[in-house]
């Protein structure tokens, strides 16, 4: 079998199973206000299906960050940030909440998926890309079992 790794699954797909992952293993801290905050200043509304969006910003960020070097909230706020709406003006880009990715980097790095990195920012620790690449070989391995 030849080596499989998060670059070779489906975006959508890994971070569904990382989703459930985090979800069984029960140990990632979620905040309190997750019901209740919006997103980013862009949004009407919050998620609608309570703490469930959490779990997916998590794996989403997981893999985000094992993809590139080095990302901070920073980079976060602009990637899930978008368009405000504006009436009958031009829409313009509107950063998403920091709070709530710096909330998502903090329990990233008490699981021990992240860790800080030297010049700034966070990096995937080596227990975190080992998680990711294992999640990522039962999914290939799943998808070669139905062709």
């Amino acid at each position: 079998m030849p080596s499989v790794n998060v670059r070779d699954i489906p975006a959508q797909q890994f971070i569904d199973a990382y989703a459930t992952f985090l979800r069984r293993q029960g140990r990632l801290e979620i905040p309190g206000y997750v019901e209740l905050v919006k997103t980013s200043a862009g949004n009407e509304l919050p998620p609608q299906d309570s703490a469930e969006w959490f779990y997916k910003r998590t794996a989403s960020v997981a893999r985000h960050i094992y993809l590139r070097k080095n990302v901070g909230v920073g980079k976060l706020n602009k990637l899930y940030g978008g368009a405000i709406n504006r009436g009958f003006r031009p829409s313009h880009h509107k950063d998403a909440s920091g709070s709530i990715n710096r909330k998502v980097l903090q329990a990233l790095e008490k699981l021990n998926v992240l860790e800080k990195s030297t010049n700034g920012g966070r990096k995937i620790s080596e227990n975190g890309q080992r998680d990711l690449d294992r999640i990522a070989v039962e999914l290939y391995s799943q998808e070669e079992d139905d062709e």
